[in-house]
C-alpha cells in the first residue's frame, strides 16, 4: 500500500508520469482522439491518392485478392479518409454524432488500408482508435449545434471544390501511367466527368490504374452528392431565438435592474436565445456563433440571481460543448463570471459616458466640436430630438428606410451594442434625434439628413445603439446630434449618456505619452496601423472629443487557447467576418422595422466626423 501511495503521489505531481502510468484524463480523451483520428484520416486520404506499397510484408496476402477490389478499396480509403478528417473537429467538441460516424468509419478504413495499401501498422492504427473510442464513449455525449438547411449549398461548393483539387492529385499522381502529356484542361475535364462516374479525355496504360483513378473520382462525387443531400434534408434545428414570452419577462427585469447595465437593453435583439436563473430572477442572453457560445454584456436582473443564470448558462454551454465566452462585460459583471465559472476575464476597451450634468460646449477643450456644431447649423441645419413614440408612423417609415439605405454595407452589423430594429411598437422609449436641411429640394426622405438612435438605460439614462447620415450632407452630423442629444436630455430626465466603445482605449492612450515604453508604443503602432481597416483609433479620438468618462469593459473567457476562436465568433457575430453566402440584391427581402440594423461596437459611422 506504501508503494501504491507513493506512485499514485508520484502520479498528481508529475502530470506526463500519470499520463505514462494512468493514460490521459478522461477529459483530455476527446482532444486526443480528434488529433489521431485527424492523423488516420490523412493516412487513408493518401492511401486512396497515392500507389500501394510493392514491398509490404502483407503484400503476398493481398495478391490473391480479386483484382476489382484494389480500385474499390482505393476509392473506400479516400472517402473514409476525408470523412475521418471532417469528423475529427467533432470528436474534439465531444459530439455524439461525429463519435457514431468514427465508429462506423475506422473499420471501414482498416479493412481498405488492408486490402489496397496492405499496411498491417495502418489496421493497427485504426483498430486502437475504435478500442479507444468505445472505451471512452461516456466522453461524447455532446447535443448537436443549431443548424439549417443553408448550410447544404455551402457543403455542396466547399465539397465540389475540394474534389476537383484532390481529384486532379489523383489524377496526375499516376503520370507514369499516363498516355501521352495531357495537359490541364484535359485533367480538370478528366476530373469533372469522373466526379459524375464517366471517363474523361486522360488514359492510363494498364486497366487498373484507370479503374482506380474512376472509382477514386467517383467516390469524391458520391461524398458531395450524399453529404449535400443529407443536409438538405435533414431536420432543422434552427437557432434559439427570443419567443414573446422571454421578451416579456426580460422586459420586467429591465424595468427593475436595467439601471445597472448600459448594454442590458441590447439583450432585446431577437436573434439571441435565452437561459434563466431557477429564481427566474436574472438571465443571461447569448447566440451560438461557429461553436462560440458568446453572452454579451451582464447577466440581466438582480445580481444575488447572476450566479444561477451563469450556471445554466455553463451547463447549456457543457451539454453542447460549446466554447464559453462573453464580450464587453463590466468590472462587476467580470469579477463575478470569474469566481462562479473560474474563467478567466481580459480588458478588452473602455466604454465612453457622458454624465449629463457635466456636459458643456464651453471652454478650450471642447472648442473644436463647438466651432463645427456651430459651422452646421449656419449652414442650415436644425436638429430634434425625440421619443420614438412621438413620431408619426410616416416619419418612423422614412426613418427605417433612410437608416437601411445609409447603411454602406451589404450586411447588417451589431451584437453586443445593437438593437438590432428601430421604431418597434414594444420600443417606444427609444431615443432618436434627427437633422434636417429645411432650405435643400426634399429628397427620397425629405428633408432628412443624419440619424441617431438610442435605447434605454434604465429611467435616466440612454446608449448609443445606431448612427447613420445621408453620404451628400456636410461632414460632422454625428458630433451635431450627439451635442443635440445632449442638450435635450433634461426634458426627458436623462442623466447620463453612453456613446461608443473604444476597443483598447488605454492601450492607444497610454502608448502615445511621454515616457511610454517601447513595448508599449509597439502596440499602440500595431493598433494604429490595424486603424486602417478598423475604426479603432478614429473611434477613441471621436468619442474623447465629449470628454466622457471611461468605463472598462472584458471578455471572459475559459482558455487563452480560446481566444482567436472567441475572436473571429465575435468578428462574425458583429458583421465584420461572414461565411455565409450573400443574395443577389434582387433576391433580398426588403427589411421590416424589425429586420433594420445598427452597425456594431466598433463600427457606426463616424468616417466624416
Amino acid at each position: 500500500m506504501n508503494a501504491l501511495s507513493r506512485i499514485l503521489a508520484a502520479c498528481r505531481s508529475h502530470p506526463r508520469l500519470r499520463r505514462v502510468l494512468l493514460g490521459p484524463r478522461p477529459d483530455a480523451v476527446p482532444a486526443l482522439i480528434a488529433k489521431a483520428c485527424a492523423f488516420i484520416g490523412l493516412l487513408d486520404v493518401l492511401a486512396g491518392v497515392f500507389a500501394r506499397f510493392r514491398h509490404s510484408r502483407a503484400h503476398t496476402v493481398a495478391e490473391v485478392l480479386p483484382g476489382a477490389l484494389g480500385p474499390f478499396a482505393a476509392a473506400l480509403s479516400l472517402s473514409t479518409g476525408l470523412l475521418l478528417l471532417l469528423l475529427a473537429h467533432g470528436l474534439r467538441r465531444r459530439k455524439r454524432r461525429a463519435w457514431r460516424a468514427a465508429v462506423v468509419l475506422l473499420p471501414a478504413g482498416a479493412v481498405a488500408q488492408f486490402a489496397y495499401r496492405h499496411s498491417a501498422i495502418g489496421v493497427l492504427i485504426s483498430l486502437a482508435m475504435l478500442t479507444l473510442l468505445i472505451h471512452h464513449r461516456g466522453e461524447f455525449a455532446a447535443l448537436p449545434d443549431p443548424r439549417s438547411r443553408w448550410r447544404a449549398l455551402s457543403n455542396f461548393l466547399l465539397w465540389s471544390a475540394a474534389s476537383i483539387l484532390i481529384g486532379l492529385v489523383i489524377v496526375s499522381a499516376h503520370g507514369r501511367r499516363m498516355i501521352g502529356d495531357p495537359s490541364l484542361a484535359d485533367r480538370i475535364t478528366h476530373v469533372l466527368y469522373g466526379l459524375f462516374g464517366f471517363e474523361g479525355p486522360v488514359h492510363y496504360t494498364g486497366s487498373t490504374v484507370s479503374w482506380t483513378v474512376g472509382f477514386s473520382l467517383g467516390s469524391l462525387g458520391l461524398l458531395t452528392a450524399v453529404t449535400t443531400i443529407y443536409l438538405a434534408f435533414r431536420p432543422e434545428h434552427p437557432a434559439a431565438q427570443l419567443t414573446e414570452e422571454d421578451e416579456s419577462h426580460l422586459r420586467a427585469l429591465l424595468a427593475k435592474h436595467g439601471r445597472r447595465d448600459s448594454l442590458g437593453h441590447f439583450a432585446l435583439r431577437r436573434d439571441k436565445a435565452v437561459v434563466f436563473s431557477p429564481s427566474g430572477k436574472a438571465a443571461v442572453t447569448y447566440r451560438v456563433v461557429s461553436g462560440v457560445m458568446l453572452a454579451s454584456g451582464d447577466p440581466i436582473g438582480d445580481v444575488e440571481a447572476w450566479p444561477g443564470a451563469i450556471e445554466r448558462f455553463m451547463d447549456e454551454a457543457k451539454a453542447h460543448s460549446w466554447t464559453p465566452a462573453v464580450m464587453g462585460c463590466s468590472e462587476t459583471g467580470g469579477e463575478v463570471w470569474t469566481r462562479e465559472t473560474g474563467l478567466d476575464a481580459l480588458e478588452l476597451g473602455d466604454e465612453a459616458v457622458v454624465d449629463v450634468a457635466d456636459f458643456s460646449l464651453a471652454g478650450r477643450a471642447m472648442r473644436n466640436v463647438r466651432q463645427m456644431v456651430k459651422r452646421i447649423e449656419r449652414a442650415g441645419y436644425e436638429t430634434r430630438v425625440r421619443r420614438v413614440r412621438d413620431l408619426g408612423e410616416t416619419e418612423l417609415a422614412r426613418v427605417r428606410q433612410a437608416a437601411e439605405d445609409w447603411r454602406g454595407t451589404d450586411t447588417e452589423r451589431g451584437f453586443s451594442m445593437a438593437l438590432g430594429r428601430i421604431g418597434d411598437a414594444s420600443d417606444g422609449d427609444c431615443l432618436i434625434a434627427t437633422a434636417h436641411k429645411t432650405d435643400d429640394q426634399p429628397g427620397p426622405y425629405g428633408d432628412l439628413k443624419a440619424i441617431l438612435h438610442f435605447v434605454p438605460w434604465g429611467e435616466d439614462g440612454v446608449s448609443l445603439d445606431l448612427m447613420r447620415r445621408d453620404r451628400s450632407a456636410d461632414p460632422g452630423m454625428n458630433e451635431l446630434l450627439i451635442v443635440a442629444a445632449l442638450q435635450a436630455a433634461p426634458k426627458f430626465d436623462i442623466t447620463r449618456v453612453s456613446l461608443n466603445f473604444a476597443m483598447f482605449r488605454s492601450a492607444l492612450a497610454r502608448g502615445e505619452k511621454i515616457g511610454a515604453g517601447p513595448v508599449l508604443r509597439a502596440w499602440r503602432g500595431l493598433l494604429v496601423f490595424l486603424s486602417r481597416w478598423f475604426q479603432i483609433e478614429s473611434l477613441y479620438k471621436f468619442n474623447a472629443k465629449f470628454q466622457p468618462r471611461w468605463e472598462p469593459r472584458f471578455v471572459v473567457y475559459r482558455a487563452s487557447g480560446d481566444l482567436p476562436r472567441i475572436g473571429f465568433a465575435a468578428m462574425q457575430a458583429e458583421g465584420f467576418v461572414s461565411l455565409a453566402l450573400p443574395l443577389p440584391r434582387f433576391l433580398r427581402r426588403r427589411s421590416t422595422p424589425a429586420d433594420t440594423c445598427a452597425h456594431s461596437v466598433g463600427e457606426r459611422d463616424i468616417s466624416a466626423a
